[in-house]
């Protein structure tokens, strides 16, 4: 249950990518979504998680206090330019026994990020439209048996947001670099010496770039009540800084997700 609500909470980010960025909407907003994606289960891997799944949703717009498509924060700073705010957020976990590279290594566990991120609109466009550059620094911890702090992340990210493409299609599209420090990334693609083999030499992971990623979102409403979504994301290891471990079995890496997201219920009230 665990893995699936991390997984619903991606996919209804992807729900409301472009809508959260409207004013005047519902303070509040409630409903259910159903929806399907497949993503690796970790950067570079060579094999996959897919997951499919029914569940409730809730989205608070609050002044200060946020639950959107970003995750569950606090926002300190809030102009026609300028947005800062510390985030909380979640990625799902992996078994090991599941991955090929992995096998007979500990799982990957949950990972919670939580940190400040700040968030600059560099331009507008055209009515509903906005160019945006996001700047987070997340804490990454691991819920396993306790919380254990696995180390830093830090994702830069030019952001387009367009309302309206034609057709009532709503689009949110972003190039950003994943960078990790050293707890982070031998978090992912250390081997210790208990673990090495012939086919799986003892690695000793150093901080650098994770991935660079290029994500499309789409968005319609078919009616006042029920929106359809997609996204995927192509991330690219090229000039990664651990290429040469014996974990990082792929070039690249491709994310897709459908589904549905219907609104049962919504406030009056208007958020700011």
């Amino acid at each position: 249950m665990k893995k699936i609500l991390l997984l619903g909470a991606g996919l209804l980010a992807t729900a409301l990518t472009v809508q959260a960025q409207e004013t005047g909407l519902p303070l509040w907003e409630a409903g259910v979504f159903g929806g399907t994606a497949s993503t690796p289960s970790y950067p570079g891997s060579p094999d996959r998680s897919a997951r499919s799944l029914l569940l409730p949703y809730f989205v608070y717009r609050g002044e200060i206090v946020r639950v959107d498509r970003s995750g569950i924060g606090a926002r300190l700073l809030h102009t026609d330019q300028t947005e800062f705010d510390l985030g909380l957020g979640a990625s799902l976990p992996s078994n090991s026994q599941d991955t090929t590279t992995r096998q007979g290594m500990p799982d990957l566990g949950t990972l919670v990020e939580f940190g400040p991120r700040l968030k600059l609109t560099l331009a507008r466009p055209g009515p509903g439209q906005r160019l945006r550059l996001d700047l987070p620094l997340r804490a990454v911890l691991e819920v396993r048996g306790g919380v254990h702090p696995q180390g830093l992340a830090f994702e830069p990210e030019l952001r387009y947001e367009s309302r309206d493409i034609g057709a009532g299609w709503s689009l949110s599209g972003g190039a950003s670099v994943v960078l990790g420090d050293q707890k982070l990334n031998r978090y992912f693609y250390d081997v210790a010496l208990q673990y090495a083999s012939l086919l799986r030499p003892a690695y000793d992971a150093k901080a650098g770039l994770i991935a660079t990623r290029l994500s499309l979102n789409l968005s319609k409403d078919l009616n006042p009540d029920l929106r359809v979504f997609g996204l995927l994301r192509l991330e690219s290891y090229a000039g990664a800084a651990n290429l040469n471990s014996p974990l990082h079995a792929q070039s690249s890496g491709l994310s897709i997700g459908l589904g549905l997201a219907w609104t049962l219920g919504r406030s009056e009230s208007r958020a700011l």
